[in-house]
């Protein structure tokens, strides 16, 4: 995931709030029961459903929270838990979810506040239909969705992020809390939250593609019955050169100025003046020990009265080493470069936003197979800043359950 984990959706439960701090984590407790002490083989069924878990516990050492407040902690615990139910409606229906429970600051990007919530998030909710015959498959899903934008929406979970945080185009562009909780997600390049969308999914041989029309952009996503609702279109596609090693593509469009920020568009104009676009470009490579992606990506945000949008360019190198079988390493170097816009003629003084870089290490240990544990660290430089609080130190301890697993038939 979080700096745009502090952009959460309407279903956020709030210490105090309308759900209550208790009566949440009674539900997070009696659903982790269930899963643990209820077993059964669901896999080759027509009908089934299973209910695995991930259960982390986390800890933060960061000055993130004293830009906002000096006397702020810099030392913070947190936990999350995120359920994947899943359901088998005969050889080609199925249904799938992904629930996030979680005590902030959990993600490195929560603790720019110390504020601690219990939040609750709907990563994904879908129906979905496939069909495979002579190498080729085709899926159809509907629903609530991970952006088809990119090659990191589908790793949330912990067990599969081999570092603590997330790449910084799925993650960090406004860093300012203001900005931030503006809106229920704030504003990213790319949400992790998913969107209500279709999507087409596509596979022969070594090609894949897919198509994705939501409700709202990936960069300013709305929720189902949200007001202000765009049309917008994302598309993808790789191939597979040889095995072990695939070369991707993705791009998306579409209105983006929507809620509060829908007050910004001149009379006479409408949303879709005003388009977020995005081309991105990616690689994924593993051989023996090692494995390695990147991603490259461009993203434009048209604005109001700026007559020379600065496009905004960010991409990621990760790579992870496998020591032993229980023990790895990983590096994900991040970079974030901005243009400088142009209103009425003249050329602004600074970048539309400061160029940074991100630098994370982390080393795992696997007690088992279920078991995780991950340290890290995070160098961070923002271009233009006069105080740099934004290192962290995290530690994170990942724990999977196989949970309820039911053949219905």
């Amino acid at each position: 995931m979080s700096k745009k984990l502090s952009r959460h959706g309407k279903g956020d439960c709030r210490v105090g709030g309308q759900l209550g701090q208790g009566r949440t984590l009674a539900l997070a407790t009696f659903l982790l029961i269930i899963s643990i002490s209820t077993t059964a083989a669901a896999q080759d069924a027509q009908y089934g459903v299973a209910l695995p878990f991930t259960f982390s516990g986390g800890f933060l050492d960061t000055q993130r929270a004293q830009y906002d407040d000096p006397t702020a902690p810099r030392d913070f615990g947190a936990f999350r838990l995120l359920a994947m139910p899943e359901i088998k409606l005969g050889s080609h229906w199925y249904g799938y979810g992904a629930l996030q429970l979680r005590l902030t600051p959990y993600f490195y990007q929560d603790s720019y506040e110390e504020v601690r919530q219990v939040k609750f998030d709907t990563l994904q909710a879908f129906l979905g239909y496939s069909r495979t015959w002579n190498h080729t498959a085709v899926g159809v899903k509907v629903g609530k969705l991970s952006s088809a934008f990119g090659a990191f929406p589908l790793h949330y979970d912990d067990m599969i992020n081999p570092l603590l945080d997330q790449p910084l185009q799925y993650n960090y562009l406004l860093l300012q809390p203001a900005q931030a909780t503006s809106e229920p997600y704030g504003l990213t390049p790319v949400t992790l939250y998913g969107l209500p969308a279709a999507e087409i999914d596509f596979s022969r041989r070594h090609l894949d593609a897919r198509f994705q029309l939501s409700n709202s952009s990936p960069y300013n996503p709305r929720q189902f019955f949200a007001s202000a609702q765009h049309p917008q279109w994302t598309a993808g596609g790789g191939y597979t050169i040889v095995q072990g090693l695939r070369v991707g593509i993705s791009a998306y469009r579409g209105p983006w100025l929507s809620g509060a920020r829908a007050a910004l568009i001149p009379a006479g104009l409408t949303a879709g003046d005003f388009p977020a676009s995005a081309v991105g470009f990616d690689i994924e490579a593993a051989h023996g020990h090692w494995s390695a992606v990147g991603e490259w990506d461009r993203f434009v945000f048209e604005f109001p009265r700026v007559t020379n949008t600065a496009p905004v360019k960010m991409g990621y190198a990760e790579v992870k080493r496998i020591i032993t079988p229980r023990w790895y390493s990983a590096v994900r170097l991040n970079d974030q470069t901005d243009g400088y816009s142009v209103s009425n003629g003249v050329a602004s003084a600074t970048t539309v936003y400061p160029n940074r870089q991100y630098y994370e290490v982390a080393v795992g240990f696997r007690p088992d197979r279920f078991q995780l544990l991950k340290v890290g660290y995070e160098w961070t430089h923002v271009e233009n800043g006069e105080v740099n609080h934004d290192n962290v130190f995290g530690v994170q301890f990942v724990t999977s359950f196989n949970g309820l697993s039911k053949a219905l038939r």
